[in-house]
């Protein structure tokens, strides 16, 4: 049974504290919740949930509350690994209140003062609630009754299991690989650096990590393993690519003249014009910016190799600080700063102005509270267009829509994506139109770097746009090169795992639940410890920034990406979530410390099994995508630069309805599971058809066949047919009457002039015991039978009584004149009859067959 709808705003509660008067207050609400156990139940009926994961335990469960985002009511339950809310007696889970635990950014209890009426002596109880931030651009919350510990309980787990103190405490641990193995990601990385230096062909192995054989070159690049111990650099891969004409020694000493040993390296070549991107953090300048170094200026010298023409040119070189000028002079405090285009031979230094990891931060905040504010479900549980006032439509009034525009505005998330995009197209215009190459850096060269790097990788080369290719472009330029991701998404560390869990910020969000003069916080909490502050002052949303640049590509180039935006949302969603460990930790030295590929699944394993379920017409595909139509670099113009919300990310929480934005894919996505299934049901008839031709044929073989012997038939009837009246006629000029019976007898009458009265001799079938007898019998119609009686034996036989008397050379003793007498002619040609009729018994056919099957 559904709960039903209310539409109780918190802003609102403590004005209309008469209103609620005659209907009751939050607790009356509530009442008609049967609530069996007020406080949390026990752990015994967890195992019904069937909604549980694998290894996934149930810690707190609450009854009885209420999601207030959309007045719904049911269960909320705290595991090892989300925050459940169940609906109401069927269980199902309502996406809007579950939520990973590592996906939540900050929690906290709100308090809400009902005043009571004049009237009334009894104070009215106050209304709790427990509000959760998400990092996926999601506010909710939950409402609980009063008088009960409930809220207490679900706070107090999420307060032990939002942030684990140590890397295994998380849930990705407790689960293990499970079904979704992880290969190792160092064999993936040296396969996307032999198909960047043309050896395709070559795979790499464990065994070939081990005993160093992969240090692979071309004409220009190669393979260095000066970084297998990672002691040089510990955040960078253990295998780099850098110019071949520079050693090993000259390698280590560049890496001293950059912040964190972060040296120049190739991350992508053109395999036509030889322009390499290249990436590095920013150089040691000191603080008179006069520091410099022969061994830097020469590596990044060597990434402008010669043009290929005949003047026999060196390209020219880009030096792109992803940094505002400003920041660039101001780390110069620190020993850094920028390079000076006198010190590199024909260089350009150019500055993107993309601002710092904490102004991403503050900005997507405002974009979430906004989004909150603004759209048509809301934390404080009411409709927006029934806030401020306003009833013309969704947004309010039309003061209240230009305050929402201008809100957007000053949230500055939507200039930051921009400044990325421009950046990377300006990038991948100068490497695919100039054959320059460009060398990338920010400060320390793994936030704005990464953003820029892969992104006009993903521009320029057509590999990473599809599933495998994303997938190496990530883990090469995110990943290998050591994106903080523990950091910017405030998870555990390897150095800073311990045994105390750190403090968590218990502040609301700004803006996001603006609370009457009565609500306040409940509970006393101690000042958080320095290392928790530069831990929460380390997170931002870069990566997901990133994702929201692919993602605005994907909307200008529909056919150009594999894969579609519900990808790009399910890859945010595990990343975020943690229940995978590819994006633990802050380098690849620390995931290889850690075991991270042995201990935990892999989430492209997951993705890739999701897939597999439906093919190309799962929903991560891309149904418009055309390989052929963009199977070059794509480079925007800077008109086409300007970026729009994520509906599918950003409004999913706070407007459902519109998120759908990808109505027309999905349209055309049923279409192609239509046409799909309209194929194979097509190639079904097509191979049906085929057998039927093949049968068909075969029959036809068959009745040529059977013609052939129809014929042959005929022509042994008709020869037979010849035969027999030849033979019929021989009987009858030895004076014999052949009569053919239709029970299989013959009867032969002889008559002979000599003798006056006639003999009739009937031979049948059934005489077979005479001596001397030569017979044939079958079941044929037609039966002769011929007997010949030798000399010496006396028979009463008419046919030997008739050979007596009209045999001349009979001797008077009897004795007969064999073979001198006549009737050895007769005897012979008796003999033919025999041969005769055998062959015509053995066709055993009758000759009315012959005559049908003539006519047909």
């Amino acid at each position: 049974m559904s709960a039903p709808r209310r539409s109780t705003s918190l802003r609102d509660s403590s004005s209309d504290s008469e209103r609620m008067e005659g209907t009751g207050s939050w607790d009356d609400a509530l009442d008609w919740f049967k609530l069996e156990h007020p406080a949390s139940r026990s752990v015994s009926h967890h195992a019904n949930y069937k909604c549980l994961l694998e290894a996934e335990r149930v810690l707190v469960e609450g009854r009885g509350v209420v999601l207030i985002n959309t007045d719904e009511a049911g269960t909320l339950i705290v595991t090892n690994f989300r925050l459940i809310f169940l609906s109401e007696g069927t269980e199902n889970i309502i996406a809007l209140g579950t939520i990973p635990l590592a996906t939540i950014e900050k929690f906290s209890k709100m308090v809400v003062k009902n005043q009571s009426a004049p009237r009334h002596s009894e104070k009215t109880p106050s209304q709790r609630f427990l509000q959760v931030i998400g990092k996926d651009m999601r506010i909710v919350v939950f409402g609980f009754r009063s008088k009960t510990k409930q809220r207490r309980a679900i706070y107090d787990g999420l307060l032990r299991c939002t942030k684990p103190s140590r890397l295994w405490d998380l849930y990705a641990f407790s689960c293990g690989p499970f079904k979704f193995t992880n290969a190792n990601p160092k064999v993936r990385l040296l396969n996307e650096y032999f198909r960047l230096l043309g050896k395709g062909l070559c795979r790499a192995s464990m065994d070939m990590i081990d005993n160093g054989s992969y240090t692979m070159s071309n004409e220009l690049w190669r393979i260095c393993n000066v970084n297998s111990n990672y002691i040089m650099c510990p955040s960078y891969p253990f295998a780099l690519i850098v110019p071949k004409s520079i050693s090993d020694e000259e390698v280590i000493q560049a890496s001293n003249f950059r912040s964190k040993g972060r040296l120049p390296v190739v991350s992508w070549c053109h395999p036509e014009t030889g322009a390499v991107l290249a990436r590095s953090s920013q150089p040691l300048v000191g603080l008179m910016m006069n520091m410099r170094s022969n061994t830097d200026e020469k590596l990044v010298a060597e990434l402008c190799s010669q043009l290929g023409d005949e003047k026999k040119r060196r390209r020219k070189l880009y030096i792109a600080d992803a940094r505002p000028r400003k920041n660039a002079l101001a780390n110069v405090a620190m020993g850094g700063g920028s390079e000076s285009s006198s010190n590199y031979f024909q260089s350009e230094v150019v500055f993107f102005g993309i601002d710092n990891i904490h102004s991403m931060r503050e900005s997507l905040s405002r974009l979430r509270d906004y989004l909150d504010a603004h759209g048509t479900t809301s934390s404080d549980g009411t409709l927006s267009l029934l806030r401020h006032g306003g009833w013309t439509w969704g947004g309010g009034n039309l003061s209240n829509m230009s305050a929402s525009v201008s809100t957007l505005g000053d949230s500055g998330w939507l200039i930051h994506v921009q400044s990325v995009l421009a950046g990377s197209a300006w990038i991948a215009a100068r490497v695919a139109l100039e054959s320059a190459s460009v060398l990338v850096h920010c400060s320390d060269g793994w936030d704005r770097t990464s953003q820029l790097v892969a992104l006009a990788n993903l521009l320029l080369d057509p590999y990473y746009r599809t599933f495998t290719g994303f997938q190496a472009l990530i883990e090469k330029d995110w990943l290998a090169f050591g994106h903080p991701f523990a950091e910017r998404g405030g998870m555990p560390t390897v150095s800073g795992s311990s045994g105390r869990p750190p403090d968590l910020c218990r502040q609301s969000s700004v803006g996001s639940f603006p609370l009457p003069p009565m609500c306040q916080s409940s509970g006393s909490f101690a000042p958080p410890t320095p290392s928790s502050s530069h831990a929460q002052n380390q997170q931002s949303p870069i990566f997901l920034q990133w994702i929201d640049c692919v993602s605005q590509l994907l909307r200008m180039y529909p056919f150009a990406f594999e894969f579609s935006s519900a990808f790009l949302v399910d890859l945010l969603d595990c990343v975020l979530s943690c229940r995978f460990g590819n994006f633990f930790c802050n380098s690849e030295k620390e995931r290889q410390q850690v075991g991270i590929s042995e201990a935990c699944g892999c989430l492209w394993a997951y993705l890739a099994d999701l897939r597999s379920s439906e093919g190309r017409s799962h929903v991560h595909c891309n149904p418009f995508y055309s390989p052929l139509k963009h199977n070059g670099p794509l480079l925007p113009p800077a008109a086409a630069l300007a970026p729009t919300l994520w509906p599918q990310f950003h409004l999913r929480w706070a407007c459902p309805s519109e998120a759908q934005a990808g109505e027309l894919e999905a349209q055309c996505r049923i279409m192609s599971i239509k046409f799909s299934k309209l194929q194979k049901a097509k190639e079904g008839a097509e191979k049906k058809a085929k057998e039927t031709a093949i049968v068909v044929e075969s029959l036809s073989a068959e009745l040529r066949n059977e013609k052939q012997l129809s014929s042959s038939a005929m022509a042994l009837a008709k020869r037979a047919s010849k035969e027999t009246a030849a033979i019929k006629r021989a009987i009858q000029s030895l004076g014999c009457k052949v009569h053919y019976a239709s029970g299989g007898d013959t009867t032969v009458d002889i008559e002979t002039s000599p003798v006056k009265n006639s003999q009739k001799s009937v031979f049948s079938p059934s005489t077979r015991e005479s001596v001397g007898i030569v017979q044939h019998e079958d079941k044929s119609d037609l039966s002769v039978s011929i007997s010949v009686a030798a000399d010496d034996v006396v028979s009463n036989n008419p046919f030997g009584r008739v050979c007596d008397t009209l045999c001349p050379l009979r001797t008077r003793d009897g004795g007969c004149r064999w073979p001198d007498a006549g009737c050895a002619q007769l005897a012979s040609q008796f003999i033919g009859v025999k041969a005769d009729y055998e062959a015509l018994d053995s066709l055993s056919i009758y000759e009315g067959y012959f005559k049908t099957v003539s006519t047909l």
